[in-house]
């Protein structure tokens, strides 16, 4: 059951848009009266989620940003700025998975490939938004993190450690503008039904299979609930919630 939100006037932006819970994300502020600023690398898909929302009366605009590039990032924050005079919140989702491979045998190239869209990314995101934020005084960012954030994994070390990495940033840029009005919060989505999942399942089974069995829920999480949490930490009923990382995880990180 979804909760209904208002967020009429407002601005908000998703990365990762395209897809999975970046798309979901978007729909979820859409319907809630938001103009949406969707970005992604995927032109074509991207296209498709902007054309969707507009088809049901959203204020979107559309901005094709590779988040590993700081130029870039900043300007899709100018655009979002020049188009609908603000910004109030931001979902940075943007990710990639890694080859899987153990530490010893993963390469520096595959290390900056990772870290440059899942972590620094996430930084750059921030330095943009927040330079928009703390002009106004306002504002609520949540990053997308992991569970891959909160405990470690075989195979997979480069992309836990971007996202430990979004915790620390989101952690300290909390505690940089908490007295400034700017919340920033982080979900640590279990393990969620969207396209970089279902790849994970058909290469490796026997790795989703110990993925589950630690989901005491016993099911996929869905793209919407990401979404709901998302919602949620962008409202006024989390107003005393900043510097948080909020496992919507099916009771994986219980265990």
């Amino acid at each position: 059951m979804n909760v209904t939100y208002d967020f009429s006037d407002k601005v908000a932006l998703v990365t990762g848009a395209s897809k999975g819970m970046g798309a979901s994300a978007a729909r979820a502020f859409a319907k809630a009266g938001a103009a949406v600023v969707v970005s992604d690398v995927d032109e074509d898909s991207l296209a498709a989620i902007a054309k969707e929302l507009e088809a049901d009366g959203a204020r979107v605009l559309s901005v094709v940003c590779d988040v590993a590039d700081d130029a870039a990032v900043g300007e899709m924050i100018d655009r979002t700025v020049q188009t609908f005079g603000t910004l109030d919140y931001a979902y940075n989702n943007a990710g990639v998975p890694p080859v899987p491979a153990e530490m010893a045998d993963q390469t520096p190239e595959e290390f900056e490939r990772v870290t440059g869209i899942n972590q620094r990314g996430v930084w750059s995101c921030m330095r943009h938004e927040l330079r928009v934020m703390r002009e106004k005084g306002s504002g609520a960012i949540v990053n997308c993190s992991s569970v891959g954030g909160l405990v470690g994994g075989k195979a997979l070390g480069i992309y836990y450690g971007t996202k430990h990495g979004v915790l620390g940033l989101t952690k300290s840029a909390a505690m940089d503008y908490a007295a400034q009005g700017i919340r920033v919060n982080a979900v640590c989505p279990g393990t969620i039904q969207t396209p970089m999942v279902q790849k994970m399942l058909d290469e490796q089974p026997e790795a989703m299979d110990e993925f589950m069995q630690m989901q005491a829920i016993g099911r996929l999480g869905q793209p919407e609930e990401i979404a709901q949490a998302v919602m949620w930490l962008c409202s006024d009923g989390a107003s005393f919630v900043t510097g948080a990382a909020l496992a919507v995880d099916g009771a994986f990180t219980a265990n």
